[in-house]
């Protein structure tokens, strides 16, 4: 499974892109942009076609997602804490971890969560420079919720990570720091894909 992260911040014809992304096999696509408000965020999802609108996962304005078929909502560590999943119900449901002990502790009710930092990251630089995930990943005893990694993957390391526990990957930087985006996903996607 392959799935893309938006930035936090617009990127010049993102919406074109992510629908091209689409079309060319991407499983899902998280909505991150805590900065947009509701009118923004709507606009943003219009962009998107809405044969794929089942595919978004949103990280803010839950409250949208009957209007646009959208099913899948994704809650930060400090959200899942406070409990705020709980208020939705038939909704599937996404979450982050920093270490393999607290994945191993959550309870079937989430899907998938991204475990990050595996590499250093792309987007933020200096972040995960001294990660161990790849070594804390074979303490994995939580088989209810599938393991996605995240962190400074790209076409050149992503094999390391068909190679290991994991269900998938998200990418961010590799796809939106690139002036080739549909490139290096077709890359990624070949290789998750062997």
């Amino acid at each position: 499974m392959i799935i893309i992260i938006t930035p936090e911040k617009i990127v010049a014809n993102e919406t074109e892109v992510i629908n091209e992304l689409f079309q060319e096999g991407l499983d899902l696509l998280h909505i991150r942009k805590p900065v947009m408000n509701l009118e923004e965020m709507k606009d943003f999802i219009q962009k998107i076609n809405s044969e794929f609108h089942h595919r978004l996962v949103l990280h803010s304005h839950y409250d949208l997602a009957e209007s646009y078929n959208i099913s899948r909502h994704h809650f930060r560590e400090i959200d899942r804490h406070n409990e705020l999943y709980k208020s939705l119900t038939g909704k599937t449901i996404s979450t982050s971890v920093h270490d393999i002990e607290t994945f191993n502790e959550l309870s079937k009710n989430w899907e998938y969560a991204f475990i990050s930092p595996v590499f250093p990251s792309i987007s933020k630089k200096g972040y995960g420079k001294d990660s161990e995930i790849l070594n804390d990943i074979k303490k994995r005893d939580n088989s209810n919720v599938k393991l996605i990694a995240l962190g400074g993957i790209h076409e050149d390391n992503i094999h390391i990570i068909s190679d290991s526990n994991l269900d998938g990957v998200a990418l961010l930087g590799a796809i939106w720091e690139n002036n080739q985006p549909i490139e290096i996903f077709k890359k990624c996607r070949q290789v998750v894909l062997l």
